[in-house]
């Protein structure tokens, strides 16, 4: 395996990284949506990740996105009469999004994006090292 798959394997996973930062936004965005764009309330986006070979050997696993799935959890109900949207009985339907869990899954992808950075820029320092031999 060449030293340049690095900069493939990470450059992959800062990218599905950075998809799974937009839906944690998209979630956090909508805690408080009462309806979407289909009139229902909006459902909790995941992403579903998928390891792919980053070059012809297949030696070198990257990774990429491999869907957005919305999860089933039914809406949170509210107790909330006096909301246009309440339904017969008062209560209004609330999005399934858990802020604390969007919170922890955002701080893990900018974690792991941070060190995929870090991977790519040792892979530099040694590619740079090697440059240096012999002089």
């Amino acid at each position: 395996m060449s030293l340049f798959n690095v900069f493939n394997i990470s450059g992959s996973a800062m990218s599905a990284q950075g998809q799974r930062l937009n839906v944690v936004a998209s979630n956090l965005a909508n805690a408080d949506s009462v309806t979407s764009s289909n009139g229902q309330p909006y459902r909790t986006k995941h992403i579903v990740f998928s390891a792919v070979p980053v070059n012809a050997k297949g030696d070198a696993q990257g990774v990429k996105v491999q869907q957005i799935v919305e999860d089933q959890a039914p809406p949170q109900l509210k107790y909330d009469p006096k909301h246009p949207l309440a339904d017969a009985n008062g209560y209004v339907a609330m999005p399934n999004v858990n802020v604390t869990e969007e919170m922890v899954n955002m701080i893990s992808a900018s974690r792991s994006y941070q060190n995929n950075v870090e991977t790519m820029n040792a892979a530099k320092s040694m590619l740079l090292k090697t440059l240096t031999i012999g002089q």
